[in-house]
Formats: structure tokens, C-alpha cells, sequence
């Protein structure tokens, strides 16, 4: 990690964005740390305002525009006189308020977010203090920019055993995935009987045993984990 954390920060250094702000799972209060429980913020990266302990604010994730658009997208993204933008036309982009930032802040910004599987959602975010041109430096940069978060998150997460009590999950089979998308498509435990011509008791037997592979405590976190893992996509059946 160490070697991984000094690689963000020369990137950064490089590009003209030396400031960075990294948190491996947007859904921990917790800032990203390492083994000694220090965090990256107070030991290696830096921030625009040095007086400024962002990492503090238990509530950050919720209420940041950078973060709440990178749980809306999974490509690199920049900042700039207060919009937000990537490679292509992007309405969830264009649709996250940044009018804040651009009365607080300055300086442009790439943000990349890593999308995980099991719903694990983390983002590295380097910025500037006055304007440096970040369109360019996103048009040069950004897949690099974009591996050294991948990289930087699924390792941290994976040392701290995130996400907890998650083994490796055992195949599932094909009447536990169709089961488990009529289910999230919110049919009942009959309803998918009918579709997919199963007792009732034939159905409950193959939700049950999805949940057992994923590791789940009930019917929403099957149908979330089996989200997260890529075996129930948005509008499936």
C-alpha cells in the first residue's frame, strides 16, 4: 500500500492536481487509513486548505457533489468551473449540483470512482487550487488515472477484508438467478412460480439456497449481493 499511495500522489504531482482525497468505500464513515490507523489524509496526501480535516466529517460521503457523482457513474471524471464532464455527453453528470463548489473552490478536479463488486463503492479525487486546464490534462490522463484508483481501492479493501464475512461465493445456478430476478423485479414468491412454472415451495428452495451461496441474511441482500456480483442487471427478467 504504501508503494500504491506514493504512486497517487506522483501522478498527481505530475499532472498539475497535487491535492488528493481518497476513501476506499463511500459507505464508511471511517477515512481510508493504513495499518497503523493513521490516515492517508494527515500522513501523505495533501488538501487545497491545510486547516481543513475533511476526513473528520462522519457525513462527508453524503452531502460531497464529486462523490455522490461517482456513485451515479464508473468512468474518470473532471471538474471545472462549476460542471462536472467526461469523454461523452453525460445527463447523471450534468444532473449533480455543483453550484457549492464553485462559490468554495477554485481550482479544477479528476475524480475516479471505483465501482466494486457487493455494491463496494470508493473514489480518488485530485484536484488543483487555481485552473490549470483539467480538460486537457483528463484527455492525456485519465485511463492512467483511472487504474491507480482501481488499483489503490480493490487493494486497500482487500487487505482490510472488505467486504466483511465475504467469501468466495459458490456458483449459482440457473433457476436461483431466474428466481432471484423475478424477485427483484418485485414478484412474490407465487408470482414466480407462475412465471417460470414452479411450486411454490420449488421456488423458496431456490432463493433459499442463493442466499446461502451469497452469504445473505435474507431476501433484499440476496437480491443485492446478486446485484453486485453482476447475476441481476437493471430491468432484467
Amino acid at each position: 500500500m504504501p508503494a500504491l499511495v506514493a504512486e497517487v500522489q506522483a501522478a498527481g504531482d505530475a499532472a498539475g492536481l497535487p491535492f488528493i482525497a481518497a476513501q476506499a468505500d463511500l459507505g464508511d464513515p471511517e477515512p481510508m487509513s493504513d495499518e497503523d490507523g493513521r490516515p492517508y489524509a494527515e500522513t501523505t496526501f495533501r488538501w487545497t486548505d491545510p486547516g481543513h480535516e475533511y476526513w473528520r466529517d462522519r457525513k462527508l460521503a453524503l452531502h460531497v457533489p464529486f462523490l455522490t457523482a461517482a456513485r451515479l457513474v464508473a468512468e474518470p471524471f473532471f471538474y471545472t468551473a462549476g460542471t462536472l464532464a467526461t469523454w461523452r455527453p453525460s445527463g447523471l453528470l450534468g444532473g449533480v449540483d455543483c453550484s457549492g463548489v464553485a462559490k468554495s473552490f477554485g481550482g479544477e478536479a479528476i475524480v475516479a470512482p471505483v465501482h466494486l463488486p457487493r455494491g463496494i463503492v470508493g473514489a480518488v479525487v485530485w484536484c488543483s487550487r487555481e485552473p490549470i486546464g483539467v480538460a486537457q490534462v483528463f484527455a492525456g490522463k485519465a485511463e492512467h488515472f483511472q487504474a491507480l484508483a482501481l488499483r489503490l481501492v480493490a487493494t486497500h479493501n482487500e487487505a482490510r477484508g472488505r467486504p466483511r464475512n465475504a467469501g468466495v461465493p459458490q456458483k449459482l445456478t440457473r433457476r436461483e438467478v431466474q428466481c432471484l430476478r423475478w424477485a427483484a423485479a418485485g414478484k412474490t414468491d407465487g408470482e414466480i412460480g407462475i412465471i417460470l412454472d414452479l411450486s411454490h415451495s420449488t421456488v423458496r428452495f431456490h432463493l433459499r439456497n442463493a442466499a446461502e451461496k451469497l452469504g445473505a441474511t435474507g431476501r433484499a441482500q440476496s437480491i443485492q449481493l446478486a446485484a453486485g456480483l453482476g447475476y441481476v442487471g437493471a430491468g432484467s427478467s
